[in-house]
């Protein structure tokens, strides 16, 4: 099967590298082919978490769940401890 793939590319093609049309290209695949606002660091455009970086994003989200979370159990009181002082006479 494979050989008369091989053989009818080869009789077909008027090309010097007949097998040159089998090979699969990507094309349009680069990198340069951008959609949307360019992305950057949180730190250049800090009111714009629109156009931040995606890692820097998801670390800036989890900084503010911490703190909220930690605020949260401050305020509410979390774990109290007794201090009770033992006078001997």
């Amino acid at each position: 099967m494979a050989s008369r793939l091989v053989a009818a590319a080869a009789s077909s093609s008027s090309s010097s590298y007949p097998l040159a049309r089998l090979i699969s290209r990507r094309r349009l695949a680069g990198a340069a082919d951008h959609h949307g606002s360019t992305k950057v660091n949180m730190w250049q455009e800090p009111m714009n978490p629109g156009n931040w970086k995606e890692e820097h994003f998801v670390l800036a989200s989890l900084a503010m769940w911490g703190g909220l979370i930690y605020g949260g159990l401050k305020l509410v009181g979390g774990k109290k401890e007794d201090k009770t002082e033992l006078k001997f006479s």
